[in-house]
């Protein structure tokens, strides 16, 4: 996963989710989203959200991406191109990595973030060593709870404190 010949992020897709490296010109879109007040409620992001807090998040992601071993992907409408979250990909150990994401509200109900997280853990299994897949999601965000579910993860228990 890590080492000076790290190959580009490529982009995944199956045809119906795009996940794409993020790119500069994305800022205005993370801030559009970000304006939803339900981002806020479970990713810690600055509130009040700004466009440079957008711009900041995106060439973070890029950087991030680009160091590895954690890769962060834009997930897209495959068509339009237009953005409808963020997945991300946090290596913890050697073998070990978390996900996370964030979807636009436009995008929610449609299954797009189970899509989206089963493509960026079947591209983890085939390019990495990790084996162990771990997803965090808030008790009282039930949606994330079950994006988790519908993309395969199973429940181990309820982190405390």
């Amino acid at each position: 996963m890590t080492g000076p010949e790290r190959a580009p992020q490529p982009t995944l897709t199956d045809g119906i989710v795009t996940l794409r490296p993020w790119r500069p010109d994305d800022d205005r879109a993370v801030f559009e989203a970000c304006l939803d007040p339900e981002i806020p409620r479970w990713v810690p992001i600055p509130q009040p959200y700004a466009l440079e807090d957008g711009a900041w998040f995106v060439n973070h992601v890029i950087e991030e991406s680009a160091a590895g071993p954690s890769a962060h992907f834009a997930i897209v409408d495959p068509e339009s191109d237009r953005l409808l979250g963020a997945m991300s990909r946090h290596a913890l150990a050697e073998h070990r990595a978390m996900f996370g994401y964030w979807l636009a509200r436009e995008a929610r109900g449609r299954g797009v973030a189970a899509r989206a997280l089963r493509r960026i853990v079947d591209w983890t299994m085939a390019t990495t060593s990790i084996i162990r897949f771990e997803l965090y999601t808030d008790v009282g965000n039930e949606r994330s709870g079950r994006v988790a579910l519908r993309a395969g993860f199973e429940p181990e228990g309820i982190r405390r404190a």
